[in-house]
């Protein structure tokens, strides 16, 4: 992945994808593209065709809740309700698109699970900073799916600290107050997990250190192979444009 958005040889487009095509298939991962809204119905196509293929595998598809209002939002839905395609839509609503708030967005007292549910796909909404709640909602919406019952639309509300794109704060320009990212910010997933870990007895302080560090030091490894990586050919500038026959 760090060597794709190095645009190495390496990465997993091979250096022609960038940041916007990461793809896993030996994982099953199918990942980003640039237009929003336009995995979802790669998602649906991928559900429908383990439906047609007969295999016991459910789709996972994760959005943010800008992508509800696109057209082909509706269209996917639709879709996967008409054939109960083994998928499970999840909108992160992190209550922004970009710099514009729901309430210039969408109508008053209306929820984002409400127009899942208007195609008649099972909708429920949780709390995305929870991750038991996640879990347990996963769980079950997976198990609806795979059951052949029909997709299930999951809203789980939560929030971002930082730029839309970028790695820095944005709370200077002034289109969220300092008081509303506070208080989000004391609903911290992880900061909060871990003080219930804590309080039953289960957080294990050594192990949590021990993980950190395993987890540092495979990042640095990343980044380090993917700065030493070399970059496309340019004999290889015309490869992949064409199926081959």
């Amino acid at each position: 992945m760090i060597a794709e958005i190095y645009g190495k040889a390496t990465g997993c487009c091979q250096g022609r994808g960038g940041s916007m095509h990461l793809v896993d298939l030996k994982a099953g991962f199918v990942g980003a593209v640039p237009i929003v809204g336009s995995t979802i119905p790669i998602a649906t196509g991928l559900a429908f065709a383990e439906r047609q293929l007969k295999r016991d595998r459910v789709t996972v598809a994760f959005l943010g809740e800008a992508a509800t209002e696109e057209g082909v939002f509706h269209e996917s839905l639709n879709f996967a309700s008409l054939h109960k395609l083994p998928i499970v839509f999840v909108c992160e609503n992190n209550l922004y698109s970009v710099y514009s708030p729901m309430s210039v967005r969408q109508p008053e007292h209306r929820e984002v699970w409400q127009l899942a549910a208007g195609h008649g796909v099972t909708a429920h909404a949780g709390d995305g900073n929870d991750p038991l709640a996640v879990y347990q909602l996963m769980r079950a919406a997976v198990a609806q799916a795979r059951s052949g019952q029909g997709p299930v639309f999951l809203e789980l509300k939560t929030y971002r600290w930082r730029e839309h794109c970028g790695a820095g704060f944005d709370n200077h320009i002034g289109y969220r107050t300092e008081a509303e990212y506070l208080a989000w910010k004391e609903r911290d997933p992880i900061a909060t997990f871990e003080y219930r870990l804590q309080q039953t007895g289960d957080f294990d302080e050594l192990r949590a250190a021990q993980f950190k560090d395993r987890v540092e030091n495979e990042i640095a490894e990343a980044f380090a192979a993917a700065k030493a990586a070399p970059f496309p050919a340019g004999s290889t500038l015309m490869n992949h444009v064409y199926a081959e026959s």
